[in-house]
């Protein structure tokens, strides 16, 4: 039987213009550039800067968080591993896998 949590905390509101600015606090701190940023992580530099502009919405589950959202724990929980998994994998075979992933989305929407 699964554990239920004793206490529930309240969902984070935080701004698409705070979460930006707080990637790129972070990544200040840490010395890096965007490009070493954007890098490391799979994206590029421009859509870092988006992200750190708060020009573009990081979607609320690739944070951590959830708003109205009818997913299920164990959905959530499988997105966000695949995600990781994809993430990890070498940047030439990340954009493979985006790419195939892209095609089949925009030929089933």
């Amino acid at each position: 039987m699964p554990q239920v949590p004793k206490k529930q905390l309240p969902p984070l509101e935080i701004s698409d213009k705070k979460t930006g600015e707080i990637i790129a606090k972070i990544r200040k701190q840490r010395g890096m550039t965007q490009a070493e940023l954007a890098e490391k992580i799979g994206i590029t530099r421009v859509a870092l800067s988006a992200y750190e502009n708060g020009r573009v919405r990081l979607y609320d589950i690739l944070l951590g968080f959830q708003k109205d959202q009818k997913l299920t724990k164990d959905t959530n929980l499988k997105t966000v591993k695949r995600i990781n998994e994809i993430e990890n994998l070498p940047p030439a075979k990340r954009k493979s896998l985006l790419d195939i992933i892209d095609t089949y989305l925009k030929a089933n929407q």
